[in-house]
């Protein structure tokens, strides 16, 4: 099998984890000394990046709906551009939010805006992302502000992520990077989840 088809393989293999309704128990462990110190160097080395770039797949559900799509994360300081592509709404939209409020475009003739970017999201598509959370597990970090429980898998990097009520699984991570970055990212609070495929990372 040549080197562009197996990657091919591999991605679709991935891309069906992440429709699976039902994805096999991961195996975890709580944590030993070195893998809870290799996690706090972890989290010091990339706490600086305030700027970085995701594209990927995601798929979302409230418990009875859902879909998927193509999206695109773009993040500097606390600025948000976050792009979804249909078909997970029939058509794309884009949300750029930041400290002056946030605004939803490509679902009305006119943007959408509110004071923050969950709210605009529940109002308007029904999805409770909690975003600020994200931001820190999308990269395998615990997110500031709360306490954070972790547990780790077979090869010492985060297995599952307990924080602010949702509970985050860590399916596949891209060890091309140093540190390395989460690629298949599982979050659920029931009934609401969120899946984030990433194909690729892009840091400054």
């Amino acid at each position: 099998m040549s080197v562009r088809r197996s990657r091919i393989v591999s991605a679709m293999a991935l891309l069906l984890a992440l429709a699976a309704c039902a994805p096999l128990p991961l195996r975890t462990t709580p944590g030993t000394v070195a893998e809870l110190a290799a996690q706090t160097a972890r989290e010091q080395a990339l706490a600086g990046v305030t700027r970085f770039t995701l594209d990927g797949r995601i798929g979302v559900s409230d418990g009875r709906d859902g879909g998927s799509g193509g999206f695109t994360w773009k993040q500097d300081g606390a600025a948000l551009d976050f792009t979804v592509r249909a078909p997970i709404t029939g058509r794309s939209f884009r949300l750029r939010s930041g400290p002056d409020g946030a605004c939803l475009e490509g679902l009305k003739p006119q943007p959408l805006c509110a004071a923050d970017a969950e709210s605009l999201l529940i109002a308007q598509l029904g999805w409770h992302l909690p975003l600020a959370g994200l931001r820190a597990w999308t990269m395998g970090l615990r997110a500031p502000g709360s306490e954070a429980q972790l547990t780790f898998g077979p090869g010492g990097l985060p297995a599952t992520l307990d924080q602010d009520g949702w509970h985050v699984e860590y399916r596949d991570w891209d060890r091309a990077h140093v540190p390395a970055l989460p690629r298949a990212i599982f979050a659920r609070k029931p009934p609401y989840s969120v899946r984030l495929y990433v194909e690729h990372w892009e840091l400054p």
